[in-house]
């Protein structure tokens, strides 16, 4: 088979290079907006049209340099792109399947690179892939491989009543833990997420070959660095000495997660690198959240607004 650089199949870029934090939101016919995740085509959220950038057309390939490293996809609709990303234009006419193949193709080099020290920016154009599609991708079978992610689980519409808010403090709801102190040196390729003081893809930096320091089902925040950034950990993970862990005193689950990482988010502003957000005070930090008839935060209700919002039928 016949290896040929990226770049004689497509036209290689750089993408809008724009900040998602920046745009304006919206929920209904909005532009799809992509940045360096490995879920949902790498959608996080649709936004207004720019008045500055022009979006992609839909059926180009989108991937990612830094982050989930190397992650393809072929985006069903127009979009935008963050930084760190490239857009892959095809230099003669190809199929779905073909297009899906070389997105397999440019997966399959991941460990190739790392989010430290060797990112995909510069060698991507010349990355070596087959010439044409192999006969037997041919007649692979399309069926739900274009699915509409943008779908919530619940179509009931939830209004969330602010006035029904309560003040609780962080130790009332979490039993609060520090992460783990280890040197770049000393971390080796492995199956185990890391997790460090960042605001991208989930707070994972890495996968290492150490054993998990805490628990799946927590939230990860950052006290340093990326102050404020949570996340919700599904999975057993490596947390560093500056991210601490949130164990629920209460049964959650990830939609309950995500509603309260936005809340914790919204603190942000509160610190700074003068003022960290260390687990001391994290413990002492007040949270408002949504209440039931007993004024108990009610979480079943955190759960369905979470479920009845765009995109939630696919976290």
């Amino acid at each position: 088979m016949k290896v040929v650089p990226l770049n004689t199949i497509f036209k290689v870029e750089y993408g809008n290079q724009l900040d998602f934090s920046k745009m304006l939101l919206s929920d209904i016919g909005g532009i799809n907006f992509i940045s360096r995740s490995s879920k949902n085509f790498g959608i996080v959220g649709k936004v207004e049209k720019s008045l500055i950038d022009d979006p992609y057309e839909k059926g180009l390939i989108t991937v990612c340099l830094g982050g989930s490293i190397l992650e393809s996809f072929v985006q069903p609709e127009k979009f935008y792109t963050a930084q760190n990303i490239k857009v892959l234009t095809p230099l003669k006419k190809l199929s779905y399947n073909e297009k899906l193949f070389y997105c397999l193709c440019i997966r399959e080099n991941r460990f190739r690179y790392s989010t430290h020290g060797r990112e995909a920016n510069v060698s991507l154009n010349n990355l070596l892939v087959p010439e044409t599609m192999p006969k037997e991708f041919t007649n692979v079978s399309l069926t739900n491989v274009l699915v509409d992610v943008s779908k919530p689980i619940a179509k009931a519409e939830i209004k969330l009543d602010f006035n029904k808010f309560k003040e609780f403090r962080y130790d009332d709801l979490f039993k609060i833990k520090k992460g783990e102190r280890i040197l770049n040196r000393d971390m080796f390729p492995g199956n185990t997420p890391c997790v460090r003081a960042t605001g991208q893809n989930n707070g994972i930096t890495a996968y290492i070959a150490h054993a998990p320091n805490h628990s799946g089902n927590t939230i990860t925040v950052s006290y340093n660095g990326s102050i404020g950034e949570a996340f919700y950990q599904e999975t057993p993970h490596f947390s560093l000495d500056d991210v601490n862990v949130l164990y629920p005193l209460f049964s959650m689950n990830k939609y309950i997660a995500f509603f309260i990482c936005t809340l914790i988010r919204k603190e942000r502003f509160r610190f700074n690198y003068g003022r960290k957000w260390h687990l001391e005070r994290m413990n002492e930090t007040i949270i408002k959240l949504p209440i039931d008839k007993k004024e108990n935060p009610d979480f079943n209700l955190m759960e369905r607004y979470i479920k009845s919002l765009p995109f939630s039928s696919s976290i």
